[in-house]
């Protein structure tokens, strides 16, 4: 482990604790398991970003939260690859009654991306720039070639993939609205 696993657990753990949330109550309503949610806090466990998007959903967060400390550039964001999803963070535009994370997204071949539903509100916004996806609610995926554009309610499960052999290539863009 580094340092920046050590940084996510730290704000994983302010963020619970701001909350009045147990660590029992956020695994569950995170869907993972305690000893899980523990190691995260504590940086011993490596974190998956299907992981930390559960962990942001039942928070009522957008992701940024959790890997990027506030007002720090999105450079300094921790990378967490998924399975079949590495995504960048680019910038983040915060609003008065929104926050919008946009992201450069590889999209790795052969492989299925499950994630877990966001809070409630969120919708995903992507652009392909190469290849062709395959993403969206799990229960109806949305097809998108070079140059168009999908979007969908992410507070459902959704999923990730290409179609063929071709890694994909494309530019995500998640709005979260405030929490109250």
């Amino acid at each position: 482990m580094d340092g920046r696993d050590t940084d996510i657990g730290s704000r994983l753990r302010r963020l619970r604790e701001a909350r009045g949330i147990s660590l029992s109550a956020l695994a569950r309503s995170a869907g993972i398991g305690k000893a899980t949610l523990s190691g995260l806090e504590l940086g011993t466990r490596n974190p998956t970003l299907e992981t930390l998007y559960a962990v942001a959903g039942a928070l009522g967060v957008p992701l940024t939260a959790l890997v990027l400390e506030p007002g720090a550039p999105p450079a300094e964001a921790v990378l967490v690859p998924g399975a079949a999803v590495t995504a960048t963070l680019l910038e983040v535009f915060e609003e008065p009654t929104a926050t919008f994370e946009l992201l450069r997204m590889r999209v790795r071949p052969g492989i299925v991306q499950h994630s877990p539903p966001h809070a409630p509100g969120v919708t995903e916004h992507i652009t392909v720039h190469a290849g062709v996806l395959r993403a969206g609610p799990a229960d109806a995926p949305l097809l998108a070639a070079p140059g168009e554009h999908i979007s969908w309610q992410a507070d459902v499960p959704h999923v990730y993939s290409t179609v063929g052999p071709e890694e994909v290539l494309a530019t995500l863009l998640i709005r979260s609205p405030r929490q109250a």
